[in-house]
This record gives C-alpha cells, sequence and structure tokens, in this order.
C-alpha cells in the first residue's frame, strides 16, 4: 500500500506505523479484545473495585488505539483524495489544508509519546538535598527550590512544601514538595540528578568562586493500596516535636511525624501539619512514593541489564550545570541544550528548553 500512495502520505504513514510499533498499538488491540470479553463474564461487576480499574485500563486502550488507527485512515483516505482531485486547485487546496491539520495533530501526539509512561500522568513529589560544602549548598538548594515552584506557577501546577529542614546560617538542608497536575512526575521526571552550581559566593569574604551541589529526586505520586502495600508491622512510627521559628509555627509543627520503614530502612517525617494525624497521612503518602520510586528503579535496572546498559548512581549523575560566573550559562550534560541567560531559568522557572529537549531525545532512543 506504501507503495500506491504519493511519497508526503507515504512518509505520513511511515511516520504512524513507527510510533504505532513504540506504542505497541498491536498488543493493545489484542487487550482490548480481552478485556471485552471479561467484562461479559459472569460475577464481573462483583468486585466494584476491579470492575472500576479494568473499565479505566480498556476506556484508556481503546482511546490510544482508536487515536493512531484514525490517523492511519485519514492519511489513506487523502492520499485518495488528492489523486481524485488532480487539476481542481480548490479540492487541492481541501486537501493541503487538511493535511496540515493532520500533521500538527501528528507533531503533537508525537510529543505526547514521551508521557505515555505507566506513572507519568500522575503528580510528582519532588525532593532537594544539598550535597556537601554547607552554607553553598544549602543555599544552592533553596535556589533549586525557588526555580521549580516558579516552574510550577507558569505551568499552573499546585506546589505545597511537604517538609523542609533549614540551613545552618541560609537556605535549606533538603525539602519535599508535592506537585499535583496533570503531567506533572513526566515533566519533572527529566530533573531527576544532581545540579552544579558555579559562582563567586555570596558567603566568601573573599569573593572567589566556589562549586556547590544538590540532588533533585523525583518521585509519582502512589496511588492507595494500588502501587504499594505495606504490612502496619514493617513501620515504627514516632512522633516528636519539630523546631520552629517561633510564634505561631512552634504549634504548627508540634505534631511531627517520622516513619522508618524497617524492611527497607526508609525514612519520611512530615511536620507540616497541626494535625498528627494529618501528618502520619502525609508521611505514609512519602513512603510509599520512595517504595514506588525503588520499585522504578530496579525494573529499569532489569531492563539495563538486560540491554548491557549502565545505570548511574544519583550521586555520579551529573544532569546540568548553572555557570554564573566567570561567563553566565547553563548547560545539560545530557541533551547539550543550552541557554546564556541563567536568570530566566532560575528566577522565572523556563525549564521547559530543558524538559522537553530531554522527553524528546527520550522518544529517539525507545
Amino acid at each position: 500500500m506504501l507503495l500506491e500512495i504519493p511519497e508526503k502520505f507515504r512518509g505520513l504513514l511511515e511516520r504512524i506505523n513507527h510510533d504505532m510499533v513504540c506504542l505497541d498499538v498491536v498488543e493493545k488491540e489484542k487487550e482490548v479484545t480481552s478485556l471485552e470479553h471479561l467484562i461479559t463474564g459472569d460475577g464481573f461487576w462483583e468486585d466494584s473495585d476491579n470492575s472500576q480499574r479494568v473499565m479505566r485500563r480498556l476506556s484508556g486502550l481503546k482511546k490510544t488505539v482508536d487515536q493512531w488507527r484514525g490517523l492511519e485512515k485519514r492519511v489513506v483516505e487523502l492520499a485518495e483524495l488528492a489523486g481524485l482531485a488532480g487539476a481542481d486547485s480548490e479540492m487541492t487546496e481541501v486537501v493541503e489544508s487538511e493535511t496540515s491539520e493532520l500533521e500538527t495533530e501528528l507533531d503533537k501526539l508525537e510529543f505526547e509519546l514521551a508521557y505515555s509512561g505507566e506513572y507519568d500522568e500522575r503528580n510528582a513529589i519532588l525532593a532537594i538535598h544539598a550535597g556537601a560544602g554547607g552554607v553553598e549548598s544549602q543555599d544552592w538548594a533553596e535556589m533549586l527550590l525557588n526555580m521549580y515552584l516558579k516552574w510550577a506557577e507558569r505551568r499552573d501546577y499546585e506546589a505545597e512544601i511537604l517538609e523542609t529542614s533549614a540551613g545552618d546560617e541560609a537556605g535549606i538542608k533538603s525539602v519535599t514538595v508535592m506537585v499535583r497536575g496533570r503531567y506533572a512526575y513526566g515533566s519533572l521526571r527529566s530533573e531527576h540528578g544532581v545540579h552544579r552550581l558555579i559562582r563567586l559566593s555570596p558567603f566568601d569574604s573573599d569573593h572567589a568562586r566556589h562549586t556547590s551541589f544538590a540532588l533533585v529526586e523525583i518521585m509519582p505520586e502512589a496511588e492507595e493500596d494500588t502501587d504499594i502495600e505495606i504490612n502496619p508491622d514493617d513501620i515504627k512510627l514516632e512522633a516528636f516535636r519539630a523546631s520552629g521559628a517561633g510564634g505561631q509555627n512552634v504549634q504548627k509543627v508540634s505534631s511531627a511525624v517520622r516513619i522508618t520503614h524497617v524492611p527497607s530502612g526508609l525514612v519520611v517525617t512530615a511536620q507540616t501539619e497541626r494535625s498528627q494525624h494529618q501528618n502520619r497521612e502525609m508521611a505514609m503518602g512519602l513512603l510509599k512514593a520512595r517504595l514506588l520510586k525503588r520499585k522504578i528503579a530496579e525494573q529499569e535496572a532489569e531492563r539495563a541489564r538486560i540491554k548491557g546498559d549502565r545505570i548511574s548512581n544519583e550521586w555520579g549523575s551529573q544532569i546540568r550545570s548553572y555557570v554564573l560566573h566567570p561567563y553566565k550559562m547553563i548547560k545539560d550534560h545530557r541533551t547539550g541544550v543550552e541557554t546564556g541567560n541563567p536568570q530566566v531559568v532560575l528566577e522565572e522557572g523556563q525549564l521547559d528548553m530543558f524538559i522537553e529537549a530531554y522527553l524528546k531525545g527520550q522518544i529517539t532512543s525507545e
């Protein structure tokens, strides 16, 4: 069929077919058939939780299949219409207009392929940890926090600080933020890794040049009782009075909670709510997110082992440098994307150039 149509439409079909292979559309069609058979079986609707999950899965699969098969069909129809148009300028104009619209839709869908991961549509939990270097790195961690808060604001996402540990003199030692919005995790997962800052130190009386590091962690929010199950006997719960800034804040953080997951050794804290119960719920959510992140890392490590790839250690995986002296530049070491205007990135949260380049690179490499 590809040889019987004009080259332009043949190229579009080749793109669509490549994308459908990446999306495993044929397997999705088989799963749709299987699920449609399942929902007609006896007793399917008796388990409401399971039936709702199956119906959500079926709806999503059918949407994907119909979308891509529909594009494929439209290209063939436009190719046939172009052949019939001949010298008819009015019909040719219609074909060109509809083809242009289809190409725009295809470009959009191809970019959305970067958000086809299992957890990409979810909210994200962002954690920033200052590296070694005391006040320099702690100030850098706070600069990164402000950058991400600005980015979230630009995207109309809701950002809530769940837990923070203040720096010794300035800045922060660590912070955890919930970012709520569709594809928050799918976008922010590109930020996972070590961020390096080079600048003249505002804390050094000699104004010497310093290099600071901070680790950014990105985790998808875990869904209740579906992604991660935690045995109550595996957790150790402690309540404590966190140090506050005085005044009303002391009351707010007096019911802080620390949860230790004994099998993994993971420890999480929550202290921003007035109620110990609320802090406990928040801490459990953070623990599930960390366990889910560990599960994802194990899956990625297994895939890398099969493919023969190397997975970098978190603190060894420097992803981006922010240089403020002796010149001004931000460069992403994975994609090569750079800008000579670090202020719009750090102060205004204009990160999309880096995020989009990373996501497009992920599509290309699949």
